[in-house]
This record gives C-alpha cells, sequence and structure tokens, in this order.
C-alpha cells in the first residue's frame, strides 16, 4: 500500500500524490458480478435538480458485493484483489469450493490464494468472517453488521476498522472509527482485519478537473453569496459569514442533531468526539 508523487512536469502534476495500486492483481473485473449505474445528474423524475453539486463524471459500472457473507463454512479462495470506483476500499474477488464467485471487501494482508471461510467456528484469522460472540476480546474487526443477516454497514471504507471491546450477555460493545462506543447484537457479523487501501488519506487530487471526473461540480461558498441565498452571506468587504450554519439556517460544526427520542439511544454507550 504506497503511493507515489508524480514529477511535476504539468500545473496539475505538480502536488498530485496518487495510489500506488500496489496491492491490486487485475484491471479486468467479473463479469457476471458488474452491473450498470444509472447517473441521475442530482435531477429528479422531473428532470428540476433537487441535489446541488452532482453532474458528470467517468462512466462507471458496479460491483456487486457480499456484505451478509452468508455462505456459511464453505471455504473460498481469493482469486483477486481488484479496484471499485464506488467505494474507496479495494475488493476482492473470491471463488467458493462449489464454483460461486463473490465480490467482498478486502482487508490489509489479504493475498491471492488465501482461503477464506465465514460462519461459526471459523478461525479469527484475516479476511475470515464470523459473529460477534466468537470473536476473541480486543480483536481489530471491520464490516460489522447493526442488526443481524442484514449485511455489514460499519467500518467499511479505505482505512477504517472497529475493536471488540467486551461482551455482556447478548450484546457486545464495539469500539466504531468515529470513536462512539455502542453495543451490538453479538450474533451480528464482522470481519476480521482492518479494511484496506489505508493510504487512501493520502491521496491529494492537484487539480479541481479531477473532482468533475468523480462526479462532483463546483461549489459556491456561502460568505461569497448574498443574505437571499443563504444565512452566512452578505456583508461589506470579507465579512467571515457570522456562526457556521446550512443553507435553511440549522448551526453546523458542532449542532446536534440526533433526535434525543431515538430508540437507539440506548445502545450508544458514548457518543463520538466532536
Amino acid at each position: 500500500m504506497a503511493t507515489r508523487k508524480l514529477k511535476p512536469i504539468t500545473p496539475g502534476q505538480r502536488f498530485r500524490v496518487v495510489n500506488g495500486f500496489d496491492a491490486i492483481t487485475t484491471d479486468k473485473p467479473e463479469k457476471s458480478l458488474i452491473s450498470s449505474i444509472k447517473r441521475s445528474g442530482g435531477r429528479n423524475n422531473t428532470g428540476k435538480m433537487t441535489m446541488r453539486h452532482i453532474g458528470g463524471g467517468h462512466k462507471k459500472r458496479y460491483r456487486i458485493i457480499d456484505f451478509k457473507r452468508d455462505k456459511s463454512s464453505i471455504p473460498a479462495e481469493v482469486m483477486s484483489i481488484e479496484y471499485d470506483p464506488n467505494r474507496t476500499a479495494f475488493i476482492a474477488l473470491v471463488k467458493y469450493t462449489d464454483g460461486e464467485k463473490r465480490y467482498i471487501v478486502a482487508q490489509n494482508g489479504l493475498t491471492v490464494g488465501q482461503t477464506i471461510v465465514s460462519g461459526e467456528g471459523a478461525a479469527p484469522e484475516i479476511g475470515n468472517a464470523m459473529p460477534l460472540s466468537e470473536i476473541p476480546l480486543g480483536t481489530i474487526i471491520s464490516c460489522v453488521e447493526m442488526q443481524p443477516g442484514h449485511g455489514a454497514v460499519l467500518a467499511r471504507s479505505a482505512g477504517t476498522f472497529a475493536q471488540l471491546m467486551a461482551r455482556d450477555g447478548k450484546y457486545a460493545t464495539i469500539k466504531l472509527p468515529s470513536g462512539e462506543t455502542r453495543m451490538i447484537m453479538t450474533n451480528c457479523i464482522a470481519t476480521i482485519g482492518v479494511v484496506s487501501n489505508s493510504d487512501h488519506q493520502l491521496l491529494v487530487s492537484g487539480k479541481a478537473g479531477r473532482s468533475r471526473w468523480l462526479g462532483r461540480r463546483p461549489r459556491t461558498r456561502p460568505v461569497a453569496m448574498n443574505p437571499v441565498d443563504h444565512p452566512m452571506g452578505g456583508g461589506e468587504g470579507r465579512a467571515s459569514g457570522g456562526h457556521p450554519r446550512s443553507r435553511n439556517g440549522i448551526p453546523a460544526k458542532g449542532f446536534r442533531t440526533r433526535n434525543k427520542n431515538k430508540a437507539s439511544n440506548k445502545f450508544i454507550i458514548e457518543r463520538r468526539k466532536k
């Protein structure tokens, strides 16, 4: 997992830092596991723009990822580690002994030819998925379910991980990447190891055009707007804009918007750090 700094032969490459893609073994995706994506450009069914800053970008095909890891006790061999344009992490193509192929989110240290397995009775080794009830305390995990059978939703992006802190009855205590500590049912599935491509945070785009390649359109700073357009707009000269807030007036940067009566609040032991 190394990064590469490009030689400054053009203005856009002067500060560019790209992924070395050392872990990638092929650039050809598995045809049976890809599907097309329809891009909205931020427009709704009537053609009206309902979401700003979206549009353009390179054409992509979606890789169908197995987040549930529900092929229990069937060994699978890692066939390749691949790039996925739809997520920051790398993905791994695995082939089960019954012949089925699936994509999973790859963990750091996962190599071609390695055998992985999911379900009860699996060893706590990198790439294996198992219930929280069977994972040793203190283990670094990723791709964690919040509800049994619903598939992984937590700690899925590049370089992220959670840690299994404790178990009490039917609940396990997990420390999440955000710093939040919460309880999750012990029959939820998690994968052993840190999510791959941990150098993703070190990348530098180098130029504005790369944001356009990724489908992001330009964003206007609120303090550069007029008062009619944004609460932080207006003022003489370079006015700071007052307290940070959204376009509809809700304070930003520290204001808590979570519902105090939300049912899942009882599972949160310690909130994430500000």
